[in-house]
């Protein structure tokens, strides 16, 4: 039985069902929601937002650097936009109080994002400070839009997803996501190394980006095909930020909240410098670059099923514990890297005569490192998305997800920025990038006793697994 023929059990959403029993409303008439079909296009939506992801956002750095910027400078593009659109998208809980629809509020932005992206091949056009200025603006407007839909679609889907099957549903989900980034992400970097070799990598970028646009496009389609239960009956609660402060604050959630900016913060230290370490140090092609970013997606795509069953059967709290304890060491992995032999040889591709994989001890060194990589993520950011329906009311979730999109974005410009220093200060050298990853993974060991605080607030009881999501 698959995912979406189970949901055929619940022909009312968790939010219709509270409002059959409530005798204060009784003028309302519940509607009907088609939760086949609503699951279908859920994931179809994901698969093609993902696939956008692949296309779009991953090569952002990729292109400050085709431009012409710093590599510092091509770093930052993968954080100070997000801390400019995190600050935008503050004002989505007024607007969602007087929209009264997630709907109409996920489909608005998702297209906003779309068009964002279509903007961002404007910066070809333009030239040094005011290129990177646009490619600033374009991705502000981009990252805004991706975190003003983040609160309300987290409340939306909740009552379209049935409880019984959603820890199952969501990790087969994010595995078709994974994919359909993979496969972008693989489109994408086909597509530079063939525009590199043929002079036209500039178009190439374009061409990218244009694809990304109306993958995002097709993504809203989607979004606007579900249902809404709880269309106009339903009012997001404010919560004060000052609540967030106190220990057991906003429903106790304070913890989770503090481990994860902590997290990030640790993360993003190193996260944004990868790729100009990998381009412009390791002077791989396009080619080498979208192998090893595919690889770690590939190892997500595989690992999903699993971290599904142990969520499954022991809960968000033990994945969250698997998952944030195996990432830390995953960064250090690149300081052994320089233990093996440089880069040589290569193996071509049948029928591809302009492509060919490098093949040396050190390339599958950084294959198995980026596919463990991947492997791990993958039960920290299941484990997270499912600690967020158990951790934060429905009702404060809009609100609560607002306040964390902004924190989020200000751990990873703070872990940007502190990264930026240390590869300034070291001249942009190898070594500073090592000092990079090295830090990186010593701060997450360093998060660990937040982790556990956190597992501690919200420790669940363990639920047996239902019989009829088993196949």
């Amino acid at each position: 039985m698959s995912l979406a023929e189970a949901a055929e059990t619940n022909t009312l959403s968790p939010a219709a069902e509270s409002a059959s029993i409530s005798s204060e409303r009784p003028r309302l008439r519940l509607r009907r929601v088609r939760p086949r079909d609503d699951l279908r296009a859920s994931v179809v939506d994901g698969a093609c937002v993902s696939a956008m992801i692949g296309l779009g956002e991953t090569y952002f750095v990729a292109y400050a650097l085709a431009l012409g910027t710093s590599q510092t400078i091509a770093g930052l593009v993968a954080t100070l936009p997000m801390l400019a659109g995190a600050s935008l998208q503050l004002a989505t809980p007024w607007f969602l109080k007087r929209v009264r629809s997630y709907k109409k509020w996920v489909v608005l932005f998702a297209s906003l994002q779309a068009t964002a992206l279509l903007g961002m091949p404007l910066a070809v056009a333009l030239a040094g400070n005011s290129a990177a200025a646009w490619i600033f603006f374009a991705a502000s407007v981009y990252f805004a839009a991706s975190q003003a839909t983040g609160p309300a679609w987290n409340t939306w889907i909740e009552e379209i997803v049935p409880r019984p099957i959603r820890a199952r549903f969501f990790a087969a989900r994010t595995r078709v996501c994974q994919l359909a980034t993979l496969i972008g992400f693989a489109i994408g970097g086909l597509a530079l190394h063939a525009g590199k070799i043929s002079g036209q990598l500039l178009l190439a970028f374009v061409a990218v980006f244009l694809l990304g646009a109306a993958s995002r496009f097709t993504s809203a389609w989607f979004l606007s095909r579900q249902s809404e239960p709880s269309r106009g009956r339903y009012q997001p609660r404010p919560v004060p930020l000052a609540s967030l402060l106190r220990p057991q604050g906003a429903g106790g959630c304070a913890s989770l909240v503090v481990y994860l900016l902590a997290r990030q913060t640790a993360v993003q230290i190193s996260g944004p410098y990868f790729a100009p370490f990998m381009l412009a140090q390791q002077k791989m092609s396009y080619l080498s670059f979208m192998l090893l970013i595919g690889l770690a997606y590939f190892g997500k795509v595989m690992a999903l099923p699993l971290w599904g069953r142990v969520a499954h059967a022991g809960g968000a709290r033990r994945l969250l514990w698997i998952g944030g304890t195996a990432i830390i060491p995953v960064a250090a992995l690149w300081i052994v890297a320089d233990l093996f032999t440089p880069w040589h040889g290569r193996i071509p591709i049948p029928l591809l005569p302009n492509f060919s994989i490098p093949f040396s001890a050190v390339f599958l060194y950084l294959a198995a490192a980026q596919f463990t990589s991947g492997f791990v993520w993958a039960a920290y950011e299941l484990a997270m998305q499912l600690m967020f329906f158990e951790a934060i009311p429905r009702r404060d979730r809009p609100c609560m997800l607002t306040y964390y999109n902004f924190g989020n974005s200000a751990a990873q410009f703070t872990g940007g920025l502190v990264g930026a220093s240390v590869l300034y200060l070291g001249a942009e050298s190898h070594a500073a990038y090592l000092v990079l990853f090295g830090l990186s993974s010593l701060l997450r060991l360093c998060t660990v006793p937040l982790l556990a605080k956190t597992l501690h607030h919200h420790e669940q009881p363990v639920q047996p697994p239902v019989p009829a999501v088993a196949a």
